[in-house]
């Protein structure tokens, strides 16, 4: 793997390999102290972040990298300077380079003029590394190739690496959304028949796990009337919950809109793993480096 971009641009052996790797991080935090001495680690924030950077700041440090943290009103990504350019040079002095961008395409452009491998934080199109900590997550609760997902919400970023990753791992997934708001073709076709789409919240039914994601993301805000509109009957309560599996778990990206797309009974309910969720995202961004750089 020479850079993560995306779930897709990985294959099951690698990403089951980032799970597990992550899944023994988390045994032994400081494993790999000294892993990555020495090496530089960019880190670019053209959207506000808390658990992404915070994860992935430490997550060099306690590998031994030393981080440099930049954001846009710094870099100028492709108004104060070329996005070839800002590749070009980091390049030159850093050994990987990590971008939260609003464009996927950023991001694709970036790896194509640097040689260092390039991580993507979150774009429009994916969120891999969330996905990484949601399928390290869910291994803690069922296997992965017997695990029901049932993400319900908008067919976004996060949606798009959880539902390719499920269904290359060997579990099956439903997305269960209003019309108009499915994802993306290609990562329709990556999951198969492990793949249901759904407008009807109760196909939640006998899920193993249930996931919901915001439903106007960043860059959205003028959306947001508009889609709490068509989202109204998607919000997960305790009714959808109880829907799941008995022993089902709870899962969300945060941060949570409590009051919106999920309750807070949900939020705080005993099968709720939102914060392991939350913690494995440095975990899995220790595994990320460790491919990529170890």
């Amino acid at each position: 793997m020479n850079d993560f971009l995306g779930i897709l641009d990985t294959g099951a052996d690698v990403l089951a390999r980032l799970v597990d790797s992550a899944s023994r991080m988390k045994r032994d935090r400081h494993r790999h102290r000294t892993a990555l001495a020495g090496r530089r680690i960019g880190l670019f924030f053209e959207k506000p972040s808390t658990r992404t950077r915070v994860s992935s700041e430490v997550a060099a440090v306690e590998m031994g990298a030393y981080p440099v943290v930049l954001g846009q009103h710094e870099v100028g990504l492709g108004t104060r300077e070329a996005v070839r350019d800002v590749a070009r040079v980091l390049d030159r002095y850093l050994d990987l380079l990590a971008l939260r961008v609003f464009d996927h395409a950023d991001l694709v452009e970036i790896a194509r003029y640097a040689h260092a491998p390039v991580v993507n934080l979150l774009s429009d199109l994916e969120h891999p590394c969330q996905a990484v900590a949601d399928l390290q997550t869910i291994a803690e609760h069922r296997p992965l190739d017997e695990v029901v997902v049932a993400y319900v919400g908008d067919g976004n970023n996060v949606c798009h690496s959880l539902m390719a990753g499920v269904a290359m791992l060997g579990g099956d997934m439903r997305v269960v959304c209003p019309p108009g708001f499915e994802p993306q073709e290609q990562f329709v076709r990556s999951g198969g028949d492990r793949l249901t789409i759904s407008s009807d919240p109760g196909a939640v039914e006998g899920a193993d796990v249930v996931y919901t994601d915001v439903w106007a993301s960043m860059g959205q805000e003028s959306e947001a009337r508009e889609r709490a509109e068509a989202f109204a009957g998607y919000r997960v309560d305790g009714a959808m919950f109880g829907l799941a599996r008995t022993d089902a778990i709870f899962l969300h990206c945060l941060p949570a809109h409590r009051g919106e797309e999920v309750t807070d009974e949900v939020v705080d309910h005993p099968g709720s793993r939102v914060f392991d969720q939350a913690e494995n995202r440095l975990h899995a961004m220790k595994a990320i480096l460790l491919e990529l750089l170890g």
